[in-house]
């Protein structure tokens, strides 16, 4: 939430974000709303700021009253907590060396690291410049509708990914370039090119040379966004969609990014994982596209213990956490009836909306797609299973058990 409250000045009108003056107030809250106030009759930007609905939500008069960002989160049903440290979580001792609850946890405070030695070498305000200099946005969503409608099949945003935390490296001879046109030469509608360097071995530079390689399908930048400096940044890249993980991001980010998104013209795809995820974004105005993942991020507790050595070669494979004296693994399990369950549930309200739905993780087989098709979802996210195959192109009419059309 951070994101709204500390923006800078140089953010354009549409965003009303709260000037750089106020930016030292944002570490006293009750400080931030009198001096915007007080601002307001001056300036234009300032006055909508005053009046603007999300400045004045509930999340940041909570956080003016006094509440953690960690806590405004998890009173939503965020259990990624924020670490906002300047060094990389691993580093240091005592009560600056903090244990992540998972993987996703320990990716977000590296991400918290990562984004604010980038953001010091290159403010927004350059940022936001060379994102007016990128070429236009391309139609992310309508290039997903025309796809599903060509083929009657879940369009494919097919991924350029080089790593996973779990896998490792999925592709040694890795060009992205390479696998992005042979993607689009078998029929990808959109693809997703993953930027995080730490955990994925991925880059903006990728994310740039695709752009500029001729490559004509809309891109995903596939990145653990938790400041509006990375959408920026991907725009100037020449992204033309964005992820956002409900996840992650409180309702106000949400709803704050979207407003940036629509400001660049680039598509937000907003992943859930669950029902109440799903029911967050569910109530936010402007979503085209939502992402379920079927990737599991729920809790298993197992056998009471007093003593977390015993445990690290588990801690490798499974992400753990103790409470009292309870060992609590994230499993990460991969269910793909997780897309089905979420659609029987809200798939009215979604079609209702306009929403149209992807579905993401344990996909790799014909069976998987006509599976989350008959569920409901107009695409799907694919990476794993065609990148680690020799011709990562020629694999998709493997995993639909025909050619696509395009």
């Amino acid at each position: 939430m951070e994101s709204l409250l500390a923006a800078s000045s140089s953010l354009p009108a549409a965003a009303f974000s709260p000037p750089s003056s106020l930016s030292s107030t944002s570490s006293s809250p009750h400080a931030l709303r009198s001096a915007v106030a007080g601002a307001a009759r001056a300036d234009s930007i300032l006055y909508a700021l005053e009046h603007d609905e999300m400045f004045n939500s509930a999340e940041v008069i909570q956080w003016e009253s006094g509440k953690s960002i960690n806590s405004i989160a998890a009173a939503q049903g965020i259990r990624i907590r924020r670490r906002c440290r300047p060094r990389y979580p691993s580093e240091g001792s005592g009560a600056d060396k903090a244990v992540p609850r998972n993987m996703l946890e320990q990716i977000i405070w590296d991400k918290e690291v990562e984004v604010s030695q980038r953001k010091a070498k290159k403010p927004l305000q350059k940022v936001i410049e060379s994102s007016q200099h990128a070429p236009p946005a391309r139609d992310f969503v309508g290039a997903l509708t025309a796809a599903y409608s060509r083929n009657v099949a879940p369009a494919l945003i097919a991924e350029v990914k080089k790593a996973s935390p779990s896998r490792g490296v999925l592709r040694e001879d890795f060009n992205p370039v390479e696998i992005a046109q042979s993607y689009e030469k078998n029929g990808a509608a959109c693809l997703s090119i993953l930027t995080d360097e730490k955990h994925f071995q991925g880059s903006f530079e990728n994310l740039e040379t695709v752009r500029n390689s001729g490559v004509k399908c809309p891109l995903l930048c596939k990145e653990f966004v938790i400041d509006i400096w990375q959408i920026y940044y991907a725009r100037s890249k020449g992204a033309d969609a964005i992820l956002l993980i409900a996840a992650v991001l409180p309702d106000l980010d949400i709803k704050y990014m979207l407003r940036i998104c629509k400001n660049l013209g680039m598509t937000a795809l907003i992943e859930v994982h669950d029902e109440r995820e799903l029911d967050r974004v569910l109530k936010i105005d402007g979503v085209q596209l939502i992402g379920i993942n079927n990737r599991s991020l729920g809790m298993v507790i197992i056998i009471s213990c007093k003593c977390l050595q015993s445990f690290e070669t588990l801690r490798i494979i499974v992400d753990i956490d103790v409470y009292w004296n309870f060992v609590i693994i994230e499993t990460f399990k991969v269910d793909t009836s997780n897309t089905k369950t979420l659609l029987e549930k809200r798939g009215d309200l979604i079609r209702d909306k306009g929403i149209l739905v992807v579905g993401e993780s344990g996909l790799f087989t014909p069976d998987d797609v006509a599976y989350v098709q008959n569920a409901g979802v107009s695409a799907i996210l694919v990476g794993e299973s065609l990148v680690k195959q020799e011709n990562p192109g020629q694999a998709i009419a493997g995993l639909y058990g025909k050619d696509l059309l395009h």
